[in-house]
């Protein structure tokens, strides 16, 4: 995978499972999906669009746990394999020195990435009561530290990219409204320090079917000599409401707003049980992945139904041709 992958780090120990045989698809499932369940803690409702890395050899992670009051609350997690979870029962307390932006309202959707040297958070956060991109950061997964938000509201799916592009820090993020957004576009912002945000320029829209209604970034983009590959969540209005499937671009390494090939056919929808039935049900939603560089393995983690995480499995390089050829 030397020839395709930039920057990635060989991690041998990701979860994986091979394809099962006369399986055609470009990812596929793992057999003992949801390895999440709702229940994993007492204090949850629910537990899905998680994020994690790899950790000390390990993996830990920064989890959705909705809990039985129905508050979206954000709680750490370590894992020695990837697949079973130890998840604090408390959620993170976060360190801010302004009493303003540290005022915890709510938190969902987050995603983690490493930067320089520390581990950087992003969420779906709540300013003044309304929707926008938390940012904070941890070295060690225990003590976390809260930044000023990156942007106004209402925004959601805040996505970092894995190293500055040009100097600057880098981001994807998804403009919304104050409700559960029937619209949304993806767009691409950068900052000098990770508080000043500008530079705003559009990335891509909705188009058709599956991905009609709206789009958000997925998982952290992976460096490629192809581009940067994308996952990403498109949504379709049903006769029964909202449908969520799984879906990929490839972005211009140097102009990451400029879309080179993006997929036309979604690579995954909610097909299965725990992805058709929950408390919101038919949602695939890509949160995080691990990326084996030696191999091109990668394991994706997603929210099902709104309530629990599944796990996906594919090759970076098999994934880069179907996007190509199979573009929209």
């Amino acid at each position: 995978m030397s020839g395709i992958l930039v920057n990635a780090e060989p991690l041998p120990n990701i979860p994986w499972e091979d394809r099962p045989p006369g399986c055609r698809d470009v990812v596929w499932r793992y057999s003992q999906n949801p390895v999440i369940p709702r229940d994993l803690i007492p204090s949850s409702n629910s537990i899905f669009n998680s994020a994690v890395v790899p950790f000390e050899g390990e993996f830990a992670g920064v989890f959705r746990c909705d809990d039985k009051r129905r508050a979206m609350q954000l709680h750490a997690g370590r894992s020695h394999d990837g697949i079973t979870w130890e998840i604090k029962n408390d959620r993170i307390q976060w360190i801010c020195d302004d009493a303003d932006v540290g005022e915890w309202g709510y938190g969902y959707d987050p995603r983690v990435v490493w930067i320089n040297d520390r581990y950087y958070v992003t969420w779906c956060n709540a300013y003044g009561g309304w929707p926008t991109i938390g940012v904070g950061y941890t070295h060690d997964f225990r003590e976390f530290h809260q930044l000023e938000n990156a942007f106004l509201p209402f925004n959601r799916n805040g996505v970092l990219f894995p190293r500055k592009i040009g100097e600057k820090y880098a981001m994807l993020s998804r403009p919304s409204d104050r409700g559960h957004t029937p619209f949304g576009d993806i767009y691409y912002s950068e900052s000098p320090d990770m508080t000043h945000w500008g530079r705003h320029r559009f990335v891509m829209g909705t188009t058709f079917g599956w991905q009609s209604t709206k789009i958000g970034a997925g998982p952290i983009p992976i460096e490629t000599t192809q581009g940067w590959l994308l996952l990403y969540h498109g949504v379709l209005t049903s006769c029964n409401g909202f449908v969520y499937s799984m879906g990929a671009a490839l972005l211009d390494l140097h102009q990451p707003w400029r879309v080179l090939f993006r997929t036309a056919p979604y690579l995954m929808s909610p097909q299965r049980l725990y992805e058709c039935v929950g408390d919101v049900p038919n949602v695939v939603f890509p949160c995080a992945a691990l990326l084996d560089g030696a191999s091109g393995r990668l394991a994706i983690y997603y929210g099902a139904a709104d309530t629990v995480v599944g796990l996906a499995f594919t090759y970076v390089d098999e994934l880069i041709t179907f996007v190509k050829t199979h573009a929209a």
